[in-house]
């Protein structure tokens, strides 16, 4: 067990703090559950909250380029109001669920790039501390699992997936940012699309499933995008053809396009073709890769593959997310055994 001293308003010998996340891997909506652990200081404290937070690293683009910072997506309190006496260990349990639209970060077991985090913060003697920061590892649903598998079985491949931040106009998104998994096409749309991707925006009832093909230009047009939205119940996972159901939508996603050209109107909002945009202007297409993703692995019969680079990625996604987010925080922390 590891303790994170916290330093920053306290000062040496103040309380620490483990975070403990249950082994178990949360879903979109699902329970998050674990325990904090805090060992007592030189001294008697107070503990007047223990708030948890779920941090994602998020791409922002703006009239500079792109950039990238911490989001705090989703602060829960799960404890306090309490005496902790000199050199005391507690631990608190905790069980919340989790957003419906929380981004996934693994597939298949293969991790996604995508960087989130729970951090643990104390409210002590009127003080507020950053404590323990520990990775988030999420799965998809059932549904956006069979959705991914049938793209696989497509012969779609995985290339890389990133959050974004900004809203997709016309759609029900709650959170500030939005998960972009990008695909290299299969072979029957390859001389029509660069690349298609897939955003999940989920919701108790089931999935708003967004899709952006970006087109090919040619010598005399330019390449432009296509989306299309189409809505999925949780309780269909079991009962609908999902390869004819996703082959249908991208048909239809390249056909809607070709069919108007690329002098096609931005769609109004809630037109079915809505389009991807922030609060600033429209969304752009710059480069976008997953923390430490490498060579594709090709989607064949056992679906949508992830590729990694001798086994790596893991690892460096774990490292980065310290790296990333403590990078933000003002107050540091010691840790000791």
């Amino acid at each position: 067990m590891v303790f994170k001293r916290l330093l920053g308003s306290l000062g040496v010998g103040g309380p620490a703090v483990d975070t403990v996340l249950d082994p178990v891997t949360a879903t979109p909506g699902g329970t998050l559950s674990g325990q904090v652990n805090i060992k007592g200081g030189n001294a008697d404290f107070t503990i007047d909250h223990i708030t948890l937070e779920l941090i994602a690293r998020v791409e922002a683009e703006h009239d500079h380029g792109e950039s990238e910072g911490a989001v705090v997506f989703h602060r829960i309190a799960v404890g306090g109001n309490f005496r902790l006496s000199e050199g005391e260990q507690r631990s608190i349990p905790f069980a919340f669920p989790l957003p419906w639209e929380t981004p996934i970060t693994e597939l298949y077991g293969q991790p996604l790039g995508i960087v989130l985090g729970v951090r643990t913060e104390l409210g002590v003697a009127g003080a507020k501390d950053k404590g323990d920061l520990d990775p988030l590892t999420v799965r998809p649903l059932p549904a956006q699992e069979a959705i991914l598998e049938a793209l696989g079985q497509l012969g779609f491949g995985f290339k890389s997936a990133d959050l974004e931040y900004g809203q997709i106009r016309g759609t029900g998104q709650q959170l500030p940012f939005y998960q972009e998994i990008e695909l290299a096409p299969s072979p029957a749309y390859a001389h029509q699309v660069n690349e298609i991707e897939v955003t999940f925006l989920a919701d108790p009832a089931g999935l708003e499933v967004v899709l952006e093909a970006d087109k090919r230009g040619g010598f005399f047009s330019e390449g432009h995008d296509a989306l299309s939205r189409h809505t999925v119940a949780h309780g269909d996972v079991h009962t609908l053809n999902w390869n004819a159901e996703v082959d249908a939508w991208i048909r239809q996603l390249v056909e809607h396009r070709a069919s108007y050209g690329s002098h096609a109107p931005h769609a109004v909002h809630g037109d079915p073709y809505a389009d991807k945009g922030h609060g600033h202007g429209d969304h752009g297409h710059g480069h976008r890769s997953g923390p430490g993703m490498g060579t594709v692995v090709a989607a064949g019969a056992a679906g949508l593959a992830v590729g990694v680079v001798g086994g790596m990625v893991a690892a460096e996604v774990i490292d980065e997310v310290g790296d990333f987010f403590e990078g933000d925080d003002e107050d540091g922390g010691d840790e000791e055994a």
